[in-house]
């Protein structure tokens, strides 16, 4: 029999519903890859194998008696932001130490009531703060992927990290992300695999730990971009817990695929052309292109003026919000407690204690935005170029084009520790130049493999779609995959 961690989402259905595989076998042959590969990857934070034992057991029972449900018997890894009741959620946080929800995020919950399997909790930057899965409190998750001839380790992005670098390393069958800035579409585009980051409410937040919450989104990662859109079908939907989560009907985004592109317009937005942005980043771009207008799509070149000022509005938005949202954690309730003299010393030592260097930098700075005196210099005024950058997006949209064409990231991944970016968090956060415009304007993104650089790293492509038209996205990201080519690491681990 063929590795089946090697089967897609899709692959592993049909087996499934042939009854040529068992919901056990498969979760079997994950938990065995995951012993085998998680101590040199660090991809899981919690392996839950009885628990996996129990779901897929259960599914087997469903797929016999004709009941399966959409996602029945796939195995999947979950972020350490979802809620998973009884089973450690920390958000890679020492603050969190211990916490076990009793409760479901709607999210999880949505994919376990069509049948899908959980395999453990993923490694993430703490509380989603990162670009390089280095901040978690469990360590860096090492990228499966390695340069030609190197044995140098490198990062697989962040802050899902551990969710690319297990779907590239075939430790899950796909996996649940997050993206604030591009939480999902820069590790995805590092690890050569598929994420999008859906229209902002078209998942529900209710149960995922909050980072920034007018930007944070849920989405899949997964190895193909037909096993995003089976994903993304079961993670969405209107929840009443969550108010801003959106009443719309969710496509069968599968259907989408394979359409045809004939009289798309696909938008070329010239402030994407970065300084310094390596030619090979702009060559991959011109092959992306030349892709999309030979599946019959008219490319148009449009502006978004207010691009260069994303990146400081979104330094400014999201710690600020990151500020008020992380301020529960004062050890009186759940999590870490470290004791002081007096409530005040508690609640102090306790931060101290908790939160890594990077979550502390982001609420101190987030602080420092709403402060009186500051607040209308900083935030009203990123506030104000946020809606700013919306409006470039609807104009263009407006204006006849259906989609926008972009790189995902300045570069493939880099190295782990990597000096220069160290000592400099600035250098860190232009990771995120080309997706965080997406999240300010709360629109769909989606992140798909297209190349591999000199180095032998995998490079991806963006594309940027309009509110809620994420058919769209898969529908074109599809032809780049057609024409790309799929991408797998080489096994080192």
């Amino acid at each position: 029999m063929t590795d089946l961690t090697r089967l897609t989402i899709a692959e592993a259905r049909t087996k499934l519903a042939a009854k040529e595989i068992t919901a056990v076998e498969l979760t079997e042959a994950y938990l065995g890859a995951i012993e085998a590969a998680n101590e040199a990857i660090n991809a899981y934070v919690v392996v839950t194998p009885e628990k996996a034992r129990e779901m897929a057991k259960a599914s087997d029972a469903r797929i016999a008696a004709g009941k399966a449900g959409a996602l029945e018997g796939i195995p999947l890894g979950i972020k350490d932001l979802f809620a998973t009741e009884g089973v450690h959620t920390q958000a890679c946080s020492h603050i969190l130490d211990g916490f076990k929800p009793r409760y479901e995020s709607t999210v999880t919950q949505n994919l376990w009531n069509d049948g899908a399997v959980m395999l453990g909790k993923l490694n993430m930057d703490e509380f989603a703060m990162g670009s390089s899965n280095e901040t978690s409190y469990y360590g860096v998750v090492k990228n499966p992927w390695r340069a030609n001839g190197s044995n140098l380790d490198l990062v697989p992005g962040g802050s899902s990290g551990g969710s690319a670098a297990a779907v590239a390393a075939f430790l899950c069958a796909g996996a649940t992300a997050t993206d604030t800035g591009g939480s999902i579409r820069q590790p995805a585009a590092f690890t050569g695999t598929v994420g999008i980051k859906p229209t902002y409410g078209r998942c529900s937040r209710w149960g995922t730990v909050a980072f920034a919450s007018s930007l944070d989104q849920a989405g899949p990662i997964a190895r193909d971009v037909r096993d995003a859109a089976i994903l993304l079908k079961s993670m969405a939907s209107v929840d009443a817990k969550d108010t801003t989560s959106v009443d719309l009907p969710v496509p069968d985004y599968e259907a989408s695929l394979g359409q045809s592109l004939k009289g798309m317009r696909i938008g070329i937005p010239k402030e994407y052309r970065v300084d310094g942005m390596p030619e090979e980043i702009e060559t991959l771009w011109q092959q992306g292109i030349a892709w999309l207008r030979d599946a019959g799509a008219e490319i148009v070149d449009i502006s978004l003026p207010h691009t260069k000022y994303a990146l400081p509005a979104y330094y400014i938005v999201a710690p600020a919000e990151a500020s008020s949202n992380l301020a529960r954690y004062d050890g009186v309730r759940y999590g870490l407690r470290v004791d002081g003299k007096d409530i005040a010393d508690m609640y102090e030592k306790t931060r101290a204690a908790g939160f890594g260097t990077e979550v502390k930098r982001r609420i101190m700075i987030g602080t420092y935005v709403l402060s009186a005196g500051y607040y209308d210099a900083y935030y009203l005024q990123a506030q104000k170029v946020r809606t700013l950058i919306k409006r470039d997006f609807e104009l263009a949209f407006h204006a006849g084009v259906d989609a926008i064409l972009t790189p995902a990231t300045p570069s493939s991944a880099f190295g782990i520790a990597d000096e220069d970016l160290a000592s400099d968090p600035v250098k860190m956060y232009l990771n995120d130049i080309f997706t965080v415009t997406v999240n300010m304007a709360g629109l769909p993104g989606i992140a798909v493999p297209a190349g591999l650089d000199h180095k032998g790293l995998p490079l991806g492509l963006q594309l940027i779609g309009k509110p809620f038209e994420e058919e769209t996205l898969f529908k074109t990201a599809h032809v780049i995959e057609q024409a790309a080519g799929r991408f797998t690491p080489a096994k080192w681990w």
